[in-house]
């Protein structure tokens, strides 16, 4: 079984995050989705709407998601490939070059973001709405 993993917020859920899970499944048979915990997203400076535990129900309720596992800390990846037996280490092409590292451990592949949409287009239009 080839094992796909990638890691993101994944708060409010739209068609580039369906678009990426749909693509990163397409390289293996087994997508694990790392999502980072309202802690971890503290220490980064980010508010997700939606909890953790609601994000992480969300995603294990799409087709193409097969695991969910927490994100703790930028430093956790080269464990969690280990850990899982991870062969391929999916992200978006905005975070290209920086996960590199990984080459070491599985093939590491940059997908590119649906144009037009993200967590902060909709968060920005939706202040300007109500603003």
């Amino acid at each position: 079984m080839k094992k796909v993993l990638t890691y993101g917020t994944f708060d409010l859920l739209h068609t580039g995050h369906i678009n990426i899970l749909r693509r990163a499944k397409e390289y293996g048979d087994y997508l694990i989705v790392a999502i980072s915990t309202d802690e971890f997203n503290a220490i980064k400076g980010k508010k997700a709407y939606y909890s953790y535990e609601q994000r992480k129900a969300i995603l294990e309720a799409v087709r193409y998601v097969d695991e969910v596992i927490p994100e703790n800390t930028w430093d956790q990846k080269i464990e969690d490939v280990q850990k899982h037996d991870v062969d391929v280490f999916v992200m978006g092409d905005d975070w290209k070059g920086k996960f590199d590292f990984l080459k070491d451990y599985c093939e590491v592949i940059y997908l590119p973001r649906t144009v037009g949409i993200s967590t902060t287009k909709i968060k920005e239009d939706l202040n300007k709405a109500n603003g």
